[in-house]
């Protein structure tokens, strides 16, 4: 019987539809980031940014932001989570040439508060 197919990643994955996107302050800018989430594992997750992106220049690995997930539907409320930044590598799908993956770790039990100036 062939693997092709098979999931083997050891980590449960999401649904697609758990959280959609993140939005973030980026500091020093004092404007907001949003995009969607791609990879989305237990804990894990990763944003495409461009390589030229003012995110790359702000923030580095092991840095914690204060983020904002949204969930498919817009009945849902959003979620404040402190979410660590993982990693940041090339991202090898032609498609996304130019772009960079930013993984990203939502911390343990570290709901945030909302972003400076926003309304809950």
């Amino acid at each position: 019987m062939s693997d092709k197919g098979i999931e083997k990643r050891q980590e449960q994955r999401f649904e697609i539809n758990r959280y959609y996107s993140v939005e973030f302050l980026i500091n020093g800018l004092g404007c907001l980031y949003q995009c969607k989430l791609w990879n989305i594992s237990k804990k894990g997750m990763c944003i495409l940014v461009k390589e030229e992106s003012p995110v790359l220049e702000y923030y580095k690995i092991g840095d914690i932001l204060n983020m904002r997930y949204y969930e498919e539907g817009s009945n849902i409320p959003t979620q404040y989570l402190k979410t660590q930044i993982k990693h940041i590598s090339q991202e090898s799908n032609q498609k996304f040439n130019g772009h960079k993956l930013v993984g990203l770790y939502i911390l343990d039990g570290q709901h945030s508060i909302p972003l400076p100036n926003e309304v809950a």
